[in-house]
This record gives structure tokens, sequence and C-alpha cells, in this order.
């Protein structure tokens, strides 16, 4: 394995890949329901492999996730051996106090006395307001200094200008979570986000590397783009290896959910090195996200030029939703959108179509009849 540093921590080597407890194998495809013994197989492999970053968070597995990590860690007497991250669930703090709540409560389903990367999770413009609203970040310092937390960061899923703002906003920042692959390089904080963060140096980790197992078995017309290379890969190693090219890039979350996939990507982060790319490999992820994009019916590059919604309408957000379903040609999001989105007065039914957002739109995009059809398609 080989290992990669966060610039404002140099003396802590973490492996390529990271082990995400976000998608662990279940029973009856319950996600509540882990099937501990895959699991526990798989997390075993990941370090024997020499993963020693592993990261899950509060809502994962319905709540369950950080209860099977700490409880997994402790019967193997692995806590001094790895790196445990997981995150605060921003969006349920209602008050200053909730910050020690959560993170104590978090310690002790992790069966643990301290976080070593802790992450604000899943920010925006919204709650970074929240964060700012109740002293988030002073909570945070407060933790570090008596060492329940030992780094900071956050995880993104917003439009880049958010993300800007949010890396602008606080100075102590030594790492960040975004998502990025070779379809995925101008959406949310994208390519121009982790170059941002990195010019101030701030780690990078990646998520979605694979795009939630979308990008692992692509369709045969990319198929044939990539066996064009000289090089014969599995889309796996494809995607992979356009994420760890990056030298921002220290890690690559993968939610692996059998030993088989640990297997396979360990080698691949253990040939890996940054910037090894040759001109007809970038050609052919040119190629490939080209074929993906053209099937995408809303040209949206999530700018978030149209956003705020004076409605609150997530317009991005929704767009990509409904991009990746149509090019993917999978609804497995649709539950998301509904819980996620129409629930919480975000998703496109709230659309009143009152038109402030069309002038902003670089791409002319008609904002409001494509949302209407996003909407119909979503929940169809």
């Amino acid at each position: 394995m080989k290992y990669r540093h966060f610039p404002k921590i140099p003396q802590v080597s973490i492996s390529a890949l990271g082990l995400g407890m976000m998608r662990l194998p279940t029973i009856g495809g319950d996600p509540s329901r882990i099937d501990e013994a895959a699991a526990e197989a798989t997390f075993l492999a990941a370090l024997e492999g020499g993963v020693n970053y592993v990261d899950t968070a509060y809502p994962y597995h319905n709540g369950q996730s950080e209860l099977f990590t700490g409880k997994v860690i402790e019967k193997h007497g692995k806590r001094d051996s790895l790196y445990l991250a997981t995150k605060c669930p921003v969006w349920l703090v209602q008050g200053e106090g909730d910050w020690d709540r959560l993170l104590n409560e978090q310690l002790k389903k992790l069966r643990t006395d301290h976080i070593d990367f802790y992450l604000l999770h899943a920010l925006n413009d919204e709650r970074w307001d929240t964060i700012l609203k109740y002293h988030g970040i002073e909570a945070m310092e407060r933790a570090k200094k008596d060492g329940r937390i030992r780094h900071l960061g956050f995880s993104f899923h917003a439009p880049l200008p958010a993300f800007k703002r949010i890396i602008n906003g606080y100075q102590g920042w030594e790492f960040c979570q975004v998502q990025y692959n070779y379809l995925d390089t101008e959406y949310q904080a994208g390519l121009e986000g982790i170059r941002y963060a990195a010019e101030r140096n701030i780690g990078v980790i990646v998520m979605e590397g694979l795009r939630g197992g979308a990008l692992a078995k692509v369709p045969p017309p990319v198929e044939k783009i990539f066996n064009r290379s000289s090089f014969k890969r599995s889309p796996v190693e494809w995607a992979l290896r356009f994420v760890l090219d990056r030298p921002e890039t220290v890690t690559v979350l993968s939610g692996m959910g059998a030993v088989e996939q640990v297997k396979e990507n360990v080698r691949i982060a253990d040939e890996v090195d940054a910037l090894s790319l040759g001109v007809d490999e970038k050609k052919a992820f040119d190629e490939a996200a080209a074929f993906f994009r053209k099937k995408m019916p809303v040209p949206c590059t999530a700018c978030g030029y149209c956003t705020p919604c004076p409605n609150g309408v997530a317009i991005p957000e929704v767009f990509s939703l409904y991009n990746s379903a149509v090019a993917f040609d999978t609804k497995h999001d649709l539950g998301w959108y509904k819980k996620g989105y129409v629930a919480e007065h975000k998703g496109a039914d709230s659309c009143i179509a009152c038109g402030e957002c069309l002038p902003k739109c670089p791409q002319g995009i008609d904002i409001i009849n494509s949302l209407a059809e996003a909407h119909r398609y979503l929940t169809a």
C-alpha cells in the first residue's frame, strides 16, 4: 500500500485507499441490518492490505455504521493501528450544546475516547450558517484542545461558491472531503475546488471515486473506449487510477462490500503514483465522460449561479440526481430525492416559476421546465 500525507499533518501517513463504512453488506437489502460477518471480513481484509483510514458517519446504515465500526475495531484490538474518521450531523444541531452532545454520543458508539479525523458533515451554505450561528468552530476547537478530536475538516455537497466560502471562513481546516471522479470534474467542488483547497494546504479526501458504484460497471460503448487503450483494466481500475492520479488526493474512499473488491482496490492503490497518467489514458477518460454527459438531459455544470432559489429549490442538486438517473439508466436515487429534497421542501415541486434563476444561468437552461421534467422522472 502506498501512503500519502496531509499538508498540515506531515507526520501522519495515510493509506492511498480508505475504507468507507457507508455501503457495508446488508441482510435482505435493509441498510440498518448490517451483515456483520461479511462486513467484518471486508474490514480485516482492508487492514491486512495496508488500509489505515476508516471512515464512517452518524447517519450511515440508519445509524448502525458507527456502532458496528466501534464494535469490530474493539473486537480485534485495532484502535491504535488505524485512523478513525466520523462526521458531525450538522443538520441536527439546534443549539450550542448539541456539538458536545453529538460528539460524546459518537465517541460512545465508536467505543473510543477520541476521533482522529472529525468532519462537519455534508456542508453547504445553510449548514455553514448553522455552524456560525451556534459557534460550531469554537466547539470543535475545544474538542481538539481536550483531545476528543485530533484533526478537523469537513465533507461537502454543494456548488463551488459555497465550497470557497467555507474554505475561506476558517483558517484551521486541515482537510476536506469532496466528490470527484472522471465524470464529476466540474460538479460541486470539482477540480477547481480541489486545487483551491490544495493552494491553502488543505488536504483532500476523495469520495464517490466510483460514483456510488456506477462507474464500476460501465456500458459497452465506454468499455470500447477504454479497450482501445493499450492498458487492459477493469472499469474499477480505470476509475480509481483517475482519482489517485491527482497529487492533491491524500486518500480515496471506497465502500467495499466484499473481500474480492478489497483485494482489487488494494492492488490498484499499491500500484498508482500521482501524475502517472499518459496522454492516451487522459483521452480515454475525456471520451468516456463525454459519452455519459451526452446522455444527460440537462446541461447543468452545477456552477450555482442560479442559487439561492427564493423558494428554496436545490436546483443544481435536483438536476444532478436527474442527470445521473437518466445517464446510468437507473432510478436508485429516487428514495433520496423524495426524502432529502421533496420532504425538505427543496425538491423541484417547490418551484413557483418566478423566473428569478433564468437570467443567471450561463448555460441558458430552461430551468423552470427542466425542473418540472426532473420531478416527473424522479417521482414516477
